[in-house]
């Protein structure tokens, strides 16, 4: 059975009378993760939790729809990884525009990106979209930022780690290759100290920052904890959403 809230399962005899409040855009990237997790990792994360979240606003009452994942980032790191597949921010940005130009067009004035990917950095395309669609509400959100206060992992890292491990466990467990073959996730820092204090930011050459394309120790991993930090982010990521799909967008400090 076709779910109402997801476009790509949906059809014309039930969308020619709808109307939504927010549409969603789940965005990946297809890249390495570590030896052992597929390369569609952020984009089986962004969607599942897309869905998921949307079920339970959807079931609260609220009008979102979620349009089909992007599966394509920001990976200019990452030339030399075979197959590591990169948008560049210029072309996310025509995208973006010509997505929101339909959405603008025929009312849906709030619009979220969930993104999946680090390497996506949307503050300034968002800042130059808001001025060319006055009237659109535009926001972001990074589900992963949730993992390190979750209370659910030992190990902290931000690729293919234990969190990400975890999560495609509970999510598509046949995709994971044996314990026995996970990398390490080694990182490697740089040399000058203030790039690796977080104060001074320059593109991490990823072949030169990892051996196995991982960051994050994942052998902690299982699927239990991928399940329960899957549902924690499902239902504050639902509660967003009911929480934006109900707002005035004129209305909304105090």
């Amino acid at each position: 059975m076709s779910r109402p809230y997801i476009l790509a399962e949906t059809n014309w005899k039930h969308l020619k009378n709808e109307s939504f409040d927010l549409a969603i855009l789940p965005w990946g990237a297809t890249e390495a993760h570590n030896y052992h997790l597929p390369y569609a990792t952020d984009v089986i994360e962004g969607t599942s939790i897309a869905e998921e979240s949307a079920r339970i606003a959807w079931e609260q009452g609220s009008k979102v729809i979620v349009l089909p994942t992007i599966p394509f980032g920001v990976n200019t790191g990452q030339s030399d990884i075979y197959l590591d597949m990169n948008l560049n921010p210029s072309t996310q940005f025509a995208i973006l525009k010509d997505l929101i130009t339909v959405l603008d067009r025929q009312g849906i004035k709030k619009f979220m990106i969930l993104n999946s990917h680090g390497g996506n950095n949307w503050k300034a395309i968002i800042r130059e979209l808001g001025l060319l669609f006055p009237e659109m509400f535009l926001c972001v959100t990074n589900w992963f930022k949730l993992g390190s206060d979750s209370g659910v992992f030992e190990k902290p890292g931000d690729h293919a780690d234990e969190m990400e491990t975890s999560l495609i466990l509970h999510l598509t467990p046949e995709l994971v290759l044996p314990k026995e073959d996970w990398g390490e996730g080694k990182e490697f820092k740089n040399k000058i100290k203030a790039f690796s204090e977080g104060w001074a930011w320059t593109e991490r050459p990823w072949s030169k920052v990892t051996q196995d394309t991982g960051v994050g120790d994942p052998s902690k991993a299982t699927k239990e904890k991928g399940e329960t930090f899957f549902n924690l982010v499902c239902a504050k990521m639902g509660k967003l959403l009911v929480d934006i799909s109900n707002a005035d967008i004129n209305d909304l400090y105090q």
